[in-house]
């Protein structure tokens, strides 16, 4: 064979690679993962509410409990009932008073408002305004935690160690409680943990609790806010005091399960009570 014809040869071959190079498919890309399904959010009413001429009584709830349903639904069917309880007993109160129309109706009034959304909780605040006649209504505070792997409410104490001895917690919360109220109402005298004659300072593992948020860490909360009434530690006009106690007051007695949920430091410390008016 001649050498002009092996390189047509050699050239056709070489031709007909590249053609074989050119047609090969390029490589594809991996493809994304699939992105997580949103979690469902609950389609429950935020707010309820009725009135008849012997009471009134309002729900209303915050947005943020959607992300929960379970807690939503359980809550929602909860508080209704108890509304409604209400009004029953408000009409039967009236009718065997021989349904004075000179009385004011009865109120209940439940605002739930949001805690700190947590890795492992979601907390609440509700506040309870009750008028059942007399000179004025009554408020009463409730915290909810809400284990949210477990799917239920588990109580204060739960998020501190078995048996854990509470006293430095105790007296970091009378401190701020005397604190709050010098603030309020400068000379009062100053209450302990013992037996006063009137007015002792709570005790924390007793107290309504909810989470504060931590300062620029979402997902973690800073700090406990405990919640007390009217008429806990002073005359009913002194008012409710809500009372937020920083981590480092308590960090060394949480429950381990519940320990990771906290880091750094509260928005707000003290006396976070809102402002009438």
């Amino acid at each position: 064979m001649t050498p002009s014809r092996l390189l047509l040869i050699g050239c056709a071959l070489a031709a007909f690679a590249g053609c074989q190079r050119r047609e090969e498919p390029a490589p594809q890309p991996p493809a994304a993962p699939a992105a997580a399904p949103a979690p469902a959010l609950s389609t429950e009413p935020l707010s309820f509410s009725e009135q008849t001429p012997y009471a009134s009584v309002r729900l209303t709830l915050p947005e943020a409990i959607r992300t929960q349903p379970e807690l939503h639904t359980a809550l929602y069917a909860s508080t209704v009932r108890e509304l409604r309880q209400f009004m029953e007993g408000a009409q039967a109160d009236r009718t065997e008073a021989g349904s004075d129309s000179s009385l004011p109706p009865y109120e209940k009034t439940i605002t739930v408002e949001p805690g700190a959304d947590a890795g492992t909780l979601f907390s609440l605040k509700r506040t309870d305004y009750d008028y059942s006649g007399g000179a004025h209504g009554n408020t009463l505070f409730a915290g909810v935690l809400w284990d949210k792997a477990a799917k239920r409410q588990i109580a204060a104490a739960d998020l501190f160690r078995p048996g854990v001895d509470a006293a430095a917690l105790d007296r970091a919360l009378c401190d701020a409680v005397n604190a709050a109220k010098q603030a309020r109402s400068p000379g009062t005298e100053r209450l302990t943990l013992g037996r006063g004659d009137t007015w002792n300072c709570p005790r924390a593992l007793q107290t309504p609790m909810a989470l504060e948020p931590a300062a620029g860490q979402p997902g973690k909360a800073g700090g406990l806010v405990f919640l007390i009434g009217p008429y806990a530690v002073g005359p009913y006009a002194e008012g409710a005091y809500q009372i937020v106690l920083p981590l480092s007051a308590f960090q060394g007695l949480l429950n381990p399960p519940y320990a990771g949920d906290f880091s750094g430091a509260p928005v707000r410390t003290g006396d976070v009570t809102p402002r009438q008016g």
